[in-house]
């Protein structure tokens, strides 16, 4: 059970709970521009340990909301309304 807990990374300390990913994810995606790693820390809401914040980021990305560029720069990538429109019309989205 603690490997499947830990596919991430071998060393965490302490996971994100619910809505600390979901504030983190709010803050991502509310944001007017493209963020830098640090940048979206600094306007959470509330504070985030930085190892938490980082494993939050992972996830987000795991699950395909987020990509992280070489230059550590987050972009929003999650559209549910997007792919509503291209079910209708046929199209599958994988």
């Amino acid at each position: 059970m603690q490997d499947q807990l830990q596919i991430f990374k071998k060393n965490v300390l302490r996971f994100p709970r619910l809505d600390t990913v979901f504030m983190i994810e709010r803050t991502i995606q509310t944001a007017d521009e493209d963020l830098t790693v640090r940048q979206a820390w600094k306007k959470l809401p509330k504070k985030v340990m930085w190892q938490t914040y980082l494993t939050a980021l992972e996830y987000l990305e795991y699950s395909g909301k987020i990509h992280i560029e070489k230059d550590k720069t987050i972009t929003w990538l999650w559209d549910p309304e997007g792919i509503k429109r291209l079910k209708k019309k046929g199209l599958v989205a994988r």
